[in-house]
């Protein structure tokens, strides 16, 4: 979900859809400076100041990831004294006046910035049960086409790469008050009619709002490298078919660029 901040209505819209963030955490904090030189003077001008929050939270039984791109910063300051957090979010403030966007993350104002206007992107997933084996790694994909991938698909593309897989679909169950697509279990060597030891287990979902879906992939079960390939010949497969953003850990990365993402963190996804 990509939406542009730029006038009031905008402003209303994301605290309404985030809930003003409440009980959630900022997870990263990125400045980046853009200058340019000046002939005249001889020196470099600075010419934008973009500031990038990355925001955990939770509503309606989603999880919550977003990213807050402000741009044309012309103030923003953290201030965070011993023994306190300001990456914990409780009461978020925001207004629009005189053409700028102003943002208090907590209550004292420690978190603060104000700007010409934002970028809002997110991904979400719905809470997902514990499951009694460990989970090895996690892979959030939110696409942005109405059809997403099969089971037939996805067993088809396994076979292709050489690791033939069992299908066990689970029962369907409902998600903030929406059905899921579908869910289950992609089982390596066809270890379907037996009590798993490794699995990766997949959940396919509408988008909270508009067209899209999201799958969420889990490799499971004691450092099984089997279930951790499978789970990265998927994410390789479903990036290279659909449009999308994934989503590890709390770093969204654009579809287009997941290959050379995983190449520079050595394959790991956890």
């Amino acid at each position: 979900m990509h939406h542009p901040i730029k006038t009031t209505d905008d402003l209303r819209w994301l605290m309404a859809h985030t809930g003003g963030f409440r009980s959630g955490y900022v997870t990263d904090i990125q400045m980046s400076k853009r200058r340019l030189f000046d002939e005249e003077t001889g020196r470099d001008v600075l010419a934008d100041t973009t500031v990038a929050l990355t925001i955990r939270y939770q509503v309606r039984g989603m999880v919550r990831v977003a990213k807050l791109v402000m741009r044309g910063i012309t103030d923003f300051s953290i201030f965070e004294q011993e023994g306190a957090d300001c990456s914990s979010l409780s009461l978020i403030q925001a207004e629009h006046t005189a053409g700028r966007f102003r943002f208090w993350f907590d209550p004292q104002g420690e978190l603060y910035a104000v700007c010409e206007e934002a970028m809002f992107e997110e991904v979400s997933a719905p809470l997902l049960p514990v499951q009694p084996l460990p989970e090895l790694a996690r892979w959030t994909f939110q696409g942005q086409t109405s059809d997403g991938p099969t089971v037939s698909w996805l067993l088809a593309e396994l076979e292709q790469a050489g690791i033939p897989c069992a299908w066990v679909a689970a029962k369907k169950r409902r998600v903030n008050g929406s059905l899921l697509k579908w869910e289950g279990d992609l089982m390596p060597d066809g270890e379907g009619e037996r009590s798993p030891t490794c699995a990766v287990r997949v959940m396919v979902y509408d988008a909270l709002e508009g067209t899209g879906f999201g799958i969420v992939l889990r490799a499971m079960g004691e450092h099984d490298r089997q279930a951790s390939r499978v789970l990265m010949i998927l994410a390789d497969r479903i990036t290279q078919e659909y449009s999308g953003t994934c989503l590890v850990g709390t770093t969204m990365i654009p579809g287009r660029e997941w290959e050379y993402w995983r190449a520079r963190q050595g394959r790991r996804l956890n």
